[in-house]
């Protein structure tokens, strides 16, 4: 499958209108239900080959956030053989009182995993609380660009953001449109 399809796909399944307050507080008239397209076995073992090329090199861990990132960094990793880590919004209180569950994360360079960045604060949190526990935290892979204005505060933090899509190349594409890159192969 290709980008413009992969696209459409997914816009598809998880496009839904109304009003929907994102997790950042903004209200949106639009909303791509992620677990949507994450439930989807063929749509996220797509999801999860295109990504690899996004995969920095010399990354070793793999780090799911709570909880959209889980099913994209665990399929990520069926697909690169990378280990995985999945990461709390907070550490249990209980049993290991770990952060991230799974592969050790300490003194490892590990890209984060999400699903979709809005404004890119949990992101943030996240990294603070991974680079605490001693990992070395460049990157962010993320399937879906929601706001442009997230990509500029992971930066102001010292991450890079690479998106396998934008919130414009989804509409696009659900629109019937091709996405800019396919679009040059034609």
């Amino acid at each position: 499958m290709d980008r413009t399809a992969l696209a459409k796909r997914i816009y598809e399944i998880a496009h839904l209108t109304g009003s929907f307050t994102l997790r950042s507080g903004q209200i949106s008239q639009e909303y791509f239900d992620k677990y949507l397209f994450e439930a989807e076995p063929a749509v996220l073992r797509e999801v999860a080959a295109q990504l690899q090329a996004l995969i920095p090199p010399g990354t070793r861990v793999l780090a799911g956030l709570e909880m959209g990132g889980i099913p994209v960094a665990t399929a990520l990793s069926l697909a690169s053989g990378l280990p995985a880590a999945f990461v709390r919004k907070k550490a249990k209180a209980y049993g290991t009182c770990k952060l991230a569950e799974g592969a050790d994360v300490a003194g490892k360079g590990i890209v984060i995993v999400e699903d979709v960045v809005t404004t890119g604060g949990q992101v943030i949190l996240s990294a603070k609380d991974l680079r605490e526990a001693g990992a070395v935290v460049e990157d962010v892979i993320c399937v879906i660009e929601r706001n442009p204005e997230g990509r500029e505060k992971l930066a102001a933090d010292g991450l890079r953001l690479h998106a396998l899509f934008t919130m414009e190349e989804l509409n696009a594409a659900g629109a019937g449109g091709q996405l800019a890159e396919d679009a040059k192969k034609v």
